[in-house]
């Protein structure tokens, strides 16, 4: 699959993805870190990347319906600070890499993956 990581996960997500053989870039490589969401999910759209993030902004399908992106995956863990999000995501990757994610809105909670 390939994604866009958004600057407010940890890159260790980027070198996990990477090493389970997925193609990935991120909006600080891309050079629109802090740029509005719209313009980060055109980006990722533009290239046909799921994009991966923390902004729950980006998971309201009211602003952001299904049709205005290649998909996105909104992590919502308890507890924040880096190693503690790498730990929530790293403990649900093999599952959410199973779903079909693209065109879609996947949420993941500390309970259960959504998909919209």
């Amino acid at each position: 699959m390939r994604f866009e990581l958004d600057e407010n996960l940890p890159l260790e997500l980027a070198e996990d993805l990477q090493r389970l053989g997925h193609e990935i870039d991120s909006v600080v490589a891309e050079g629109i870190g802090g740029a509005e969401d719209q313009t980060v999910l055109k980006a990722a759209r533009t290239v046909e990347r799921i994009l991966l993030t923390l902004d729950k902004g980006i998971g309201n399908l009211r602003r952001y319906p299904l049709h205005e992106h290649a998909g996105v995956v909104l992590f919502r863990p308890d507890t924040s600070g880096r190693r503690s999000v790498l730990s929530f995501i790293r403990s649900r990757l093999s599952s959410l890499l199973e779903m079909q994610l693209a065109g879609r809105l996947t949420v993941v909670t500390e309970s259960r993956i959504r998909v919209r």
